[in-house]
């Protein structure tokens, strides 16, 4: 599997936090689009098929993450 480069994975995740927080606060259907469009890119780029599970694996594939740490499996 091609994986992607930690600074793609980064950008990603950071886009989809900020999305994340404008849902909350407005909730528009292009906010929405993009978050759809964001979720279905990380998962490709971390092989797996939940945006959940696509943000644990992009982050433990950052510079620095611990990947003995599991704080972030804790919802």
């Amino acid at each position: 599997m091609l994986m992607a480069h930690p600074a793609v994975l980064a950008n990603l995740v950071e886009q989809y936090d900020t999305l994340r927080v404008l849902q909350a606060e407005n909730g528009t259907e292009d906010v929405r689009n993009r978050m759809d469009d964001i979720a279905y890119t990380l998962c490709v780029s971390t092989g797996t098929r939940d945006i959940d599970v696509a943000l644990i694996a992009a982050r433990h594939r950052l510079p620095g993450a611990n990947v003995d740490d599991d704080s972030l499996l804790a919802f």
